[in-house]
């Protein structure tokens, strides 16, 4: 397929977090009337997660579900009737040009995801794409490049939901403030299990049909989050190992990131550990604040545990995460509807979707030269700025293992 607050311990004048520029808002084509979607790919995420954000928005009267695309016949007819969608396509050009979609969810595997977003901006829709967004920053940059050029868009924003919700809004607030102190330590952790039959599917494990190992397909929501969270990095240094499985890619990364603040933090990604756990810990001047889940948080997996010796006024409110909004897809389909409608570019698009992807590159340019890598460096005839495994021998594939299943 073609496929201001004055409460105690949080400072009245505030900062936001990395802003996003963008062109001047203009009239809104989507005022006063729903936002026509279409869904790409009518695969497990796209039943579990992009269907059921679309139905809610569609109840509360801002999207309605138009059409969806799947090189599978049967798949995406069966994905129509049971959710309701009146066209069915296996081409995806036909459906962008018969059903002009204002946003398109694209729900197929990383590789498909630079053509499929192209097209679909060239169309003049909105683009909201599954992680990993594309297997290469020169992919990430060819997509970018098809974005409009006024405040309308359209836009290509990616599937980050660990970054949506109260309890991360919160915390980003928090620490944007400094009403913590300056954040100084922190930890990433996305320690989770994948055995030998989950690696048995022909594509899983190998650069050219999953992108990357773990540190790609798996840790890139946390390291995301905390990107989000603590703002620009400005180094990296990683190892990365295949201790269990016979794949392509790395089974397991560890990483040392300076941040642009002088924060320091370790990474951890790996598809080994038994008891599952996906952790983000960040220690400021006053406090610890901690996020412990698995695959998605509310404000109950938040945990903010003060230094000694600060006021009960400050803990109280540092505490106070107000009405529990869990991250999921439906909250960040909220705010990109939100920007269509206000005519503004969207979070995780451009620079702002492209920060965890350059520090994932990084993280594997620098475990697989054993040097240090600097934000910035991987830039167009970099080796690393087209392939995540950069060419590097014994990472690389080899020309048997490119022409195989598995």
């Amino acid at each position: 397929m073609r496929t201001p607050s004055n409460a105690p311990g949080i400072p009245s004048q505030t900062t936001p977090p990395s802003p996003i520029p963008s062109p001047s808002p203009s009239p809104s084509p989507f005022k006063d009337r729903r936002i026509r979607a279409a869904v790409i790919g009518t695969g497990g995420i796209a039943r579990g997660s992009h269907l059921p954000a679309l139905h809610e928005l569609t109840a509360e009267g801002e999207t309605e579900i138009v059409a969806a695309v799947d090189i599978d016949a049967a798949s995406v007819e069966a994905f129509c009737a049971d959710g309701g969608i009146p066209h069915a396509y296996t081409d995806l050009d036909r459906m962008l040009q018969e059903q002009h979609p204002d946003l398109v969810c694209i729900c197929t595997p990383p590789t498909l995801h630079r053509e499929q977003s192209i097209a679909a901006l060239r169309s003049g829709a909105w683009v909201w794409c599954e992680k990993p967004p594309v297997p290469t920053l020169a992919d990430y940059d060819a997509v970018a490049a098809e974005e409009g050029t006024t405040g309308n868009g359209p836009y290509a924003s990616i599937v980050f939901q660990h970054r949506f919700g109260s309890g991360a809004e919160h915390v980003r607030r928090l620490l944007a403030q400094q009403a913590m102190g300056r954040p100084l330590v922190a930890h990433c952790q996305t320690t989770w299990y994948r055995n030998a039959a989950y690696y048995a599917v022909p594509w899983r494990g190998r650069w050219q049909t999953e992108g990357g190992g773990p540190a790609m397909g798996h840790g890139i929501h946390q390291m995301d989050l905390l990107l989000d969270l603590l703002g620009p990095w400005s180094e990296v240094r990683a190892m990365a190992g295949r201790l269990v499985h016979d794949v392509e890619t790395e089974d397991v990364s560890t990483a040392l990131v300076r941040f642009g603040s002088g924060a320091l933090a370790t990474v951890v990604n790996s598809v080994l550990s038994p008891d599952e756990v996906s952790r983000i810990r960040i220690d400021c001047e006053r406090a610890t604040v901690e996020l412990t889940h698995l695959y998605g948080h509310s404000n109950g997996n938040w945990r903010i545990t003060p230094a000694p010796g600060t006021p009960e006024a400050d803990v109280t409110a540092w505490r106070e995460f107000g009405t529990d909004v869990p991250s999921s897809h439906v909250a960040q389909l909220r705010q990109l509807i939100a920007s269509m409608r206000s005519g503004r570019r969207p979070r995780s698009s451009g620079a702002d979707g492209r920060t965890s992807l350059e520090l994932i590159s990084a993280l594997y340019k620098s475990a697989f030269t054993d040097t240090t890598v600097r934000s910035g460096e991987i830039v167009p005839g970099d080796p690393y700025y087209t392939a995540l495994h950069g060419g590097a021998p014994g990472w690389a594939p080899t020309e048997a293992t490119a022409g195989s299943t598995k």
